[in-house]
């Protein structure tokens, strides 16, 4: 149900701004170093031909020759040139040097302002689970019979396999944009091994693990329980929390869920490891379908299936 994260340019329109206005900068001078050189090997070339080559030697004005006219107009072309350079034009002046670095300060500050509330939503999560965990130790597990708020989201198919060697046996891009859409914002609930599965915990969510192991190592914000009743009650605050898996926690939700968010995949997968137990019928009413066939993003034809507790 996961993708992969998507690589995204650290490169921002300022600093773009920045490089390619210094790569014209560069040419500039480029340019005018060639013109420079071009003007000086000119000016000698026009002096041995009239001097030496007798080239033009008669064509006198106001007592010089040709050539001193041309090297004296040239000069003017090449003063100009710099003038323009390093002179007149304003391209990476001080005030563009100064706004530029208005942007950059500007940027960073941005960039500070978005990790400091990073940190404090970061606080704000590890307090609520120390506080919790605290909590529990002192306040014995209420068990709740049934949850209508409480919505169990799950891939299977049509053998209600669901999983091979800890993870998934297919890959259907837009199951995974429907788990993303739905969990969004939420506490997902979920056993270690479905939580293991993770290269990291998924963003926007509030996830509480269910394990047995004493002294389980999560990351902060991460909520650890002993039990499914201890999982609900820590996702007492929000209004649609969800089960994700693994399979024995399937199992044993099925009766108190609510909700049920169903991607069926219309084959049978026999080499699966894990399943999802039967849906009983007389317990549960399909309320929404949606129909999809296989194409060049999905190997799979398969529905998208909203069960509701009768």
């Amino acid at each position: 149900m996961f993708g992969k994260k998507k690589t995204v340019s650290t490169i921002d329109k300022d600093q773009l701004e920045l490089i390619e206005n210094a790569q014209k900068r560069i040419k500039q001078k480029k340019r005018l170093y060639v013109h420079f050189v071009v003007f000086l090997i000119g000016s000698i070339f026009f002096i041995v031909a009239n001097n030496f080559l007798a080239i033009g030697e008669t064509y006198v004005l106001a007592g010089q020759g040709w050539w001193f006219y041309l090297v004296l107009a040239w000069l003017l072309l090449v003063i100009y040139h710099f003038v323009s350079v390093f002179i007149t034009n304003k391209f990476m002046g001080k005030d563009w040097e100064k706004e530029q670095l208005e942007k950059l300060v500007n940027q960073q500050q941005k960039r500070i302002d978005k990790l400091k509330k990073g940190f404090l939503k970061e606080e704000t999560k590890l307090a609520q689970s120390q506080a919790y965990n605290e909590a529990k130790e002192e306040t014995p597990p209420v068990l709740k019979k049934k949850s209508n708020n409480l919505t169990i989201i799950v891939a299977a198919g049509e053998n209600n396999a669901i999983g091979k060697d800890n993870d998934l046996i297919w890959h259907l891009s837009d199951d995974l944009k429907r788990f993303k859409a739905l969990t969004n914002g939420h506490h997902i609930i979920m056993g270690r091994k479905t939580f293991e599965s993770f290269p990291k915990p998924l963003p926007n969510r509030t996830h509480i693990v269910i394990t047995r192991q004493a002294d389980y190592k999560v990351p902060d914000g991460v909520i650890v329980v002993n039990n499914l009743d201890e999982a609900i009650d820590a996702a007492r605050s929000d209004q649609q929390p969800f089960i994700i898996g693994g399979g024995e926690i399937y199992k044993q939700s099925l009766d108190i869920a609510g909700r049920l968010e169903i991607t069926r995949v219309h084959s049978k997968f026999d080499d699966a490891d894990t399943f999802f137990p039967e849906i009983d019928e007389t317990k549960w009413t399909e309320s929404e379908r949606t129909s999809n066939n296989a194409d060049e993003k999905h190997a799979y034809s398969f529905s998208f299936i909203t069960y509701l507790k009768k």
